[in-house]
């Protein structure tokens, strides 16, 4: 494993078509939008599919959803006893723990579990050097709602109950853009690698593979290009927000409503030195 030596920055971009993003469960599962009614996906439901696509991929995940435990635990405690049964220290439980699960040394972790007979349990805290900001759209989201109906009784009953079974809420058409950074100064505590690098690339760049639902159709969200940044030092050449924001996207004039990806302008302003690899999506 070769260590990570440059800063790097990234910054995903994302069409939806006809999907809900991200649910508020406090807004009835409507798209998540910001105050001036751009739509917004959050860290944390886009760490969960980068979890999800580096367990597709072959590596070891510590915080496994539910439904797709692969090693037989039902809760991150189980998870956590079962495969670090001895340690000297907070620090060495901690290097194991990185050792061990992908996310833990990209993204951090805190283990923080009783033990099961009541005496000192685990408190440890793991800083990751991978950040992951929320996601906004490039434009304001119109949000369409439809009333789901049923055809059939779920439960026995005297004649035919109510059809209604709830909404289902969508966005219409948003590019959103996802932006992150990777600080080699804590890649160094957690023994993130150059390797580990590439597999979070590789993540971003399939993030929708094997993320179908009823809330999104298959195709109907989708990684149109990944922009890579590597710095030439471990501080970075320039500021994350400078790098971030070199990516300009405009609408083209005479475009009020945005309909598709095409009705962008999409350019980068030159950075000396620093040059982004940009890789198609899919």
């Amino acid at each position: 494993m070769s260590s990570l030596q440059n800063k790097i920055d990234f910054t995903v971009l994302v069409k939806v078509v006809n999907a809900n993003p991200n649910g508020d469960p406090l807004n009835g599962n409507r798209p998540r939008t910001t105050y001036t009614g751009q739509g917004e996906i959050s860290d944390v439901c886009i760490k969960r599919k980068i979890r999800n696509r580096l367990q597709d991929m072959g590596e070891s995940v510590f915080v496994q959803s539910a439904e797709r435990s692969d090693d037989g635990y039902s809760s991150l405690s189980e998870r956590a006893a079962g495969n670090i049964t001895s340690y000297q220290s907070n620090d060495d439980y901690a290097k194991k723990a990185c050792e061990k699960w992908i996310d833990v040394r990209t993204f951090g972790q805190v283990f923080a579990f009783k033990s099961k007979d009541k005496k000192e349990g685990v408190s440890v805290g793991v800083r990751g050097p991978v950040s992951i900001h929320q996601a906004v759209s490039c434009s304001p989201v119109d949000i369409n709602s439809m009333q789901i109906t049923k055809s059939v009784n779920s439960e026995p009953a005297e004649g035919k109950s109510s059809d209604t079974m709830g909404t289902k809420h969508f966005v219409e058409f948003g590019l959103y853009r996802i932006k992150g950074s990777i600080n080699v100064q804590l890649a160094e505590k957690t023994g993130f690698s150059e390797e580990d690098a590439e597999l979070l690339k590789e993540a971003l760049r399939t993030l929708f593979i094997n993320d179908a639902s009823a809330a999104r159709p298959d195709g109907s969200m989708e990684v149109l290009s990944v922009y890579w940044w590597k710095h030439n030092n471990k501080i970075g050449q320039y500021s994350a927000a400078k790098v971030h924001d070199s990516l300009k996207i405009t609408l083209k004039d005479g475009v009020l409503v945005p309909g598709s990806a095409d009705d962008y302008e999409i350019s980068l302003e030159a950075l000396p030195e620093l040059e982004p690899e940009i890789i198609e999506g899919i």
